[in-house]
């Protein structure tokens, strides 16, 4: 077996290195990391947390989604568009998420911006993004997963024109392989290619 190849769990199930450090890795590889994702709240969120992960484990973004969701209205956009300064001073006061000020005012600013979108646009501006999967190889290990790509970079080229902020060729790689755009599941790994749309 190659080094960063897949790794059966005490379950003797086989998934990708990463997946198997936390029992919440376990569950957020299995249930949710490279499946479709759709509509613009539920893409915003993803692209909202890949932003405050920048810097960060994913795992501590992870274990404080719920924080996030209750302090950003389950990022529905038109509710965290019309955040106050008020509600801005709570968000850097609030233990439940990641306090970084740039962050966070990118959040909010990025809500503003995606409030005056046509319904539908931020999902169909991202999934235009997704590569053909048959230009994409299964990853036998992980150092065949790309952390940058064209694609990704096109998109955020794409987000900020479109006057999103924090939307660096990163993340929006990152966004990409949670939001099952890529299936970045290794080539063994028992949860390649089963995709479930959400």
């Amino acid at each position: 077996m190659s080094d960063g190849a897949a790794i059966a769990g005490p379950d003797g199930v086989l998934r990708c290195p990463w997946a198997l450090s936390t029992e919440d890795y376990v569950t957020y590889h299995d249930e949710e990391w490279g499946r479709p994702v759709h509509g613009d709240d539920a893409l915003f969120e993803r692209l909202s947390l890949e932003a405050f992960q920048s810097g960060l484990s994913w795992i501590t973004i992870l274990r404080r989604r719920p924080g996030f969701r209750t302090a950003f209205a389950d990022f529905r956009i038109e509710k965290v568009a019309a955040f106050t300064d008020d509600d801005r001073d709570r968000l850097l006061a609030d233990p439940g998420i990641i306090r970084n000020r740039a962050k966070i005012d990118a959040t909010l600013a990025n809500a503003r911006v995606l409030a005056g979108w046509a319904a539908g646009e931020l999902d169909e501006l991202i999934w235009s993004h997704a590569p053909a999967p048959a230009t994409r190889p299964a990853p036998e290990s992980t150092s065949d997963v790309p952390a940058v790509t064209p694609e990704s970079t096109a998109l955020s080229k794409a987000l900020k024109k479109r006057g999103l902020r924090f939307v660096g060729p990163t993340t929006a790689y990152a966004l990409m392989q949670a939001c099952g755009l890529v299936d970045d599941h290794l080539a063994d790994c028992a949860s390649r290619n089963r995709k479930t749309a959400s």
